[in-house]
């Protein structure tokens, strides 16, 4: 049965004033207890408290994030560098999964270097499950641009037949694309999808500020900047769908995530996730 859990990069400031298992104590007080580690420097310190609150508070370490090369500022081990730690942290922790979150900024450039990367990922996760562990792909909405008709997600996944796909609904949604066919689409690949809501705000008081003052620029840009991520339940997916389909695919982890909280506080939301889910009728899948 899929396990709803959270995306822990919206706990990193948290992980880094409390600590991981303070961090995951108080997710489990809300009535999460699977979590996907992203965006939390993998220490000796916080992988001993990943395992301190997998075993005291019975938390699922669902899978653990990394990078293919290149850190690029985020603290996060790679497959280049790092292969032979990532697959200890996996057997410490209990995990099967590993995801890596985007493209590298540098492969964006073209075609030839997505293809490159996916070249290089598919190696890897032939070696990863090799030693028991599957490696899977997570989307933004960049992957839905087109190439000679073919959109940019299928090129990777046909180019690199070995990895998996981590489903993002609100980028699928951004990308243009149905995020419950989506689901459908890739149900033989998809054993992870982020559940993030796709809300559309309200124009900001100075956007007609500056409209009055004849900057045209600055209001259009609020204007087409009122796409918002979300709570889950609190902008326009449709969950019942979207968790209906991932049950029926057999995705084995659904993760709350919000990319940004627009002043809120993190546990707050993500209490707010809960309780619309719970209301949706989806206790059981905590």
């Amino acid at each position: 049965m899929a396990k709803i859990g959270v995306q822990a990069m919206m706990l990193k400031d948290s992980f880094g004033e409390v600590g991981a298992f303070q961090t995951l104590k108080r997710i489990t007080d809300i009535g999460y207890h699977a979590v996907e580690v992203s965006q939390i420097p993998m220490t000796t310190e916080n992988v001993d408290q990943l395992v301190r609150a997998r075993d005291e508070l019975g938390m699922d370490i669902a899978s653990l994030s990394a990078g293919l090369r290149g850190k690029a500022g985020i603290p996060m081990d790679t497959l280049t560098d790092d292969y032979d730690k990532i697959v200890a942290d996996c057997r410490r922790l209990d995990t099967t999964m590993v995801r890596i979150g985007m493209l590298p900024f540098d492969a964006m450039a073209s075609l030839d270097l997505v293809l490159e990367f996916a070249d290089q990922t598919n190696e890897y996760a032939e070696r990863l499950a090799a030693d028991g562990i599957r490696l899977y792909y997570h989307n933004h909405h960049i992957e839905f641009a087109k190439y000679d008709g073919k959109l940019l997600l299928d090129i990777i996944a046909d180019r690199a037949p070995a990895m998996g796909l981590e489903l993002d609904v609100h980028w699928v949604q951004r990308g243009g694309k149905d995020p419950v066919a989506t689901i459908h689409k890739y149900s033989d690949r998809v054993a992870m999808i982020h559940l993030k809501d796709y809300r559309i705000g309200q124009l900001p008081a100075d956007a007609f500020t500056a409209l009055e003052a004849g900057d045209f620029k600055t209001f259009m840009d609020a204007f087409t900047g009122v796409v918002q991520f979300a709570e889950v339940g609190e902008g326009n997916l449709d969950f019942a769908a979207i968790i209906a389909a991932a049950v029926d695919t057999d995705a084995e982890y659904l993760l709350v995530e919000q990319d940004q909280l627009y002043g809120r506080d993190v546990f707050d939301c993500l209490q707010t996730s809960y309780d619309n889910l719970v209301a949706l009728g989806h206790r059981d899948l905590f």
